[in-house]
Parts: C-alpha cells; sequence; structure tokens
C-alpha cells in the first residue's frame, strides 16, 4: 500500500489509508463543461500519476487521511464504506473494501481513533462512520468523538425531512444518524479547533457546510481540502466546477481564495481524491497556480 507519509516537527504524522484506486474516469463525468481541447493543454494532462496517457482518463483516490498528534489521533473523510446500499452509483454499492486492514498497517485499529471529521456529508466521505453488526449500522470507531459542522449537519437533515429519496439522504441515514443516536456526535462550529494545530475552516460551495481542515505544526503546515478540489488540474484552472460542486459560483471562489492561501511553495496540498502522490505543493507566479 502506498500512500501519504508526512512527518511534522513535535512529532505529527499525517498518513492516508486508501480504500479503493479510481484510474479509468472519463473527464466529462467530472468535468462535463470542460472542452477536451482545453485540458489538453494542462500540465496535468501529461502528468501520468494523474490522468492515464494512453487514453486519457483521469486517475483519481478514494483515502482518508489519519492525523497523529500528541492529543489524539484523528481520521478524517470515511470514504465509501462496505455494504453500503448505492444503487444508483455501482462504484459504492454494496462493496467490501480491506479498508480497516489497511488501517491496521498502518499500527491503528478503529478504537485508536479518537476523532472522526467529515469535510462534508457526500456519500463517498462518511462511509465508514459506521459498520453493519448483525443487520445495524453502528459506529465503526468506538471511542471517537464524531465532529459534524453545523451548517452540513442542518442542511442535511432539511434536504432528509424534505427529499427522503435524495441520494445521499440514504447515505445520512445509515452513515450520520446511528452515530447522532449512539450519543457520538458533537456538533462544532465550521472554525473548529480539533485539537492544539488542527483547525476546521469554513470552504462552502462544493456542499452548503463544506469545510476544509488546516494542520500547522512548527513551521509545517497541510490543507486537507477534501472535495475543493476533485482532481490537480484544479490547482491551473480553478475556474473548472466539478459535476457535484452544488454551488458553482461559491466553490470556485472557495478553491480561488484556499489556492491564494497555500500558493506558498512549502505547505502541502492534500485532496481526497488526488492519486498518487496526494500530497502536492502550491506556487504562484503572475496569477497563475501551479504544483509540485
Amino acid at each position: 500500500m502506498s500512500g501519504v507519509q508526512l512527518e511534522f516537527a513535535g512529532g505529527l504524522q499525517i498518513q492516508t489509508v486508501q480504500e479503493q484506486a479510481w484510474p479509468g474516469v472519463e473527464l466529462d463525468f467530472l468535468l462535463h463543461q470542460v472542452p477536451p481541447e482545453e485540458f489538453a493543454q494542462t500540465r496535468a494532462a501529461r502528468d501520468a500519476r494523474f490522468v492515464n496517457q494512453d487514453n486519457g482518463q483521469l486517475r483519481m483516490s478514494y483515502h482518508s487521511t489519519v492525523l497523529r498528534t500528541a492529543q489524539g489521533n484523528v481520521l478524517i473523510d470515511t470514504c465509501i464504506g462496505n455494504h453500503k446500499e448505492r444503487p444508483l452509483i455501482e462504484r459504492w454499492h454494496r462493496k467490501e473494501f480491506p479498508y480497516l486492514e489497511r488501517m491496521a498497517e498502518l499500527g491503528l485499529a478503529p478504537d485508536d481513533i479518537d476523532f472522526v471529521c467529515c469535510t462534508h456529508f457526500h456519500a463517498d466521505h462518511v462511509g465508514w462512520n459506521t459498520r453493519l453488526d448483525n443487520g445495524v449500522w453502528v459506529p465503526t470507531f468506538r471511542n471517537a468523538r464524531y465532529l459534524f459542522a453545523e451548517p452540513e449537519l442542518s442542511y442535511w437533515q432539511q434536504v432528509r425531512e424534505d427529499e427522503p429519496e435524495h441520494i445521499f439522504t440514504r447515505s445520512y441515514n445509515d452513515s450520520i444518524l446511528p452515530v447522532i443516536e449512539a450519543g457520538q456526535a458533537v456538533v462544532v462550529a465550521p472554525d473548529h479547533e480539533i485539537v492544539t494545530g488542527v483547525q476546521l475552516r469554513p470552504a462552502f460551495g462544493h456542499s452548503p457546510g463544506n469545510v476544509v481542515i488546516e494542520v500547522q505544526s512548527g513551521d509545517d503546515r497541510a490543507v486537507l481540502s477534501g472535495d475543493v478540489m476533485h482532481h490537480p488540474v484544479q490547482i491551473e484552472r480553478p475556474d473548472w466546477n466539478s459535476i457535484y460542486d452544488q454551488d458553482r459560483d461559491k466553490a470556485q471562489a472557495t478553491r480561488q481564495k484556499l489556492l491564494e492561501r497555500i500558493a506558498d511553495g512549502h505547505t502541502y496540498l492534500i485532496g481526497a481524491h488526488f492519486a498518487g502522490p496526494t500530497a502536492l505543493q502550491v506556487q504562484e507566479s503572475e496569477g497563475r497556480f501551479s504544483y509540485r
């Protein structure tokens, strides 16, 4: 298993746990309004780590990020999950992934997780919040506090009431509600500090209450960007929205501001769906962004 392995000052560690690679994504599945000829002009399009050079398909990933800190282990975004009913998306439907086994390879059992935080409540970011136990959904991480940003929680609670057949109402019911019923949910502000140096930041647009997580330890810094960017090409072209951005204008503005804030050449940008080297560093020159 490959993934991010970063060592920060003060002993803080950042590691990724991959649920599944996704090597064959058509451009119009994700960036449906982007002309292929424009995409071909980007650096990312010519980067074999992120785009299959034989057929032009995007390479992506589903993974979580673990922060090992002196105040506890923090798990960010819990992917799709096992045995979830997702009939509209075959890649998510009734799957069985060796996710917990891969976490064990890092020396972590579910009971070692102290905090769980989902950047937003789309189904591919909340799935391992729960596991199936004798036909009942129960929290996977029994010792953890699940931190739910209030704007995101409130929005999806309303969707659940208004649209019981919504695609993400199902994931709310099996991956969010059981955590609340178990008494493990903690509703927090979208700028909540999880532990010292690990801070939620509002990043609305992809979803109404979307957040990113900023990590600072000494001079070392990272931003876990969730789905503010789905693919590294959006570093070069922050004006390109994914089809899944719920508020396109707000998502674009959030992406632009995030890049401006981290374009210092040494802050790590860790995307929830970036393939290969999930952690990149961003630079800016003459108003344009690039990665390394």
